[in-house]
C-alpha cells in the first residue's frame, strides 16, 4: 500500500470540494477505492464508480457496473469517479486531513478508538467533534471509526473528514 496515495487522495478531495466540483476522479488503486466507498457509506460522497479517463454519463453514476472491462491495455487509464455532495450550497466534505504519512504511521487499538469517538484525546490523536469522521485501515478493509468499534478492531489511521 502506498500511504502517500491516500494522502494525495485526501488533498484532492478537499481541493475539489473547495472548488465546488460536482464530479472528480482519483487514481484507480485499491486503497483509494476502499477509502471512497467508506466515505460514501459515511455520507460525504454521493456516488463512487470506476471508469475510464473521461467522466461517465450521469446515469452510469447510479449503477455499480463497470462501463468497460479492465484489460492489460487499459489498466493504466482507469479512474475512480467520485460525486461530491452539497447541502444549502455548501460542501458536505469541508476538510479532509491525512493522519498517517510514510515516515510516521499512526495506529490505534480498540480502547484508543473508543476514547477518540467519544471526543476525548488518546495519545497524539485529538477527539472527534460533531460531524467529524475518522477513517482507518483494518484487516476488514477501510472503515469509519464507529464501524471499527462495532467490529471491535483497530488499525492504521488514514484520515479525518468533516
Amino acid at each position: 500500500m502506498g500511504i502517500h496515495s491516500v494522502a494525495n487522495a485526501c488533498a484532492h478531495l478537499q481541493n475539489a470540494s473547495r472548488a465546488r466540483l460536482g464530479l472528480t476522479s482519483l487514481p484507480n488503486t485499491k486503497y483509494n477505492l476502499m477509502l471512497a466507498l467508506a466515505m460514501h457509506r459515511a455520507g460525504f460522497l454521493s456516488s463512487v464508480t470506476r471508469g475510464g479517463p473521461h467522466p461517465p454519463p450521469p446515469e452510469a453514476l447510479l449503477s455499480y457496473e463497470e462501463p468497460e472491462p479492465v484489460t492489460n491495455e487499459n489498466v493504466a487509464t482507469r479512474r475512480i469517479w467520485v460525486g461530491l455532495k452539497y447541502w444549502d450550497n455548501q460542501p458536505v466534505l469541508k476538510k479532509v486531513q491525512a493522519i498517517s504519512k510514510p515516515s510516521r504511521l499512526v495506529t490505534a487499538d480498540f480502547k484508543e478508538l473508543s476514547r477518540v469517538t467519544r471526543g476525548f484525546p488518546a495519545g497524539m490523536l485529538k477527539g472527534l467533534s460533531l460531524g467529524e469522521c475518522l477513517f482507518l485501515s483494518t484487516d476488514r478493509g477501510v472503515l469509519e471509526a464507529r464501524e471499527a468499534l462495532e467490529k471491535k478492531v483497530g488499525g492504521l489511521l488514514l484520515c479525518r473528514a468533516s
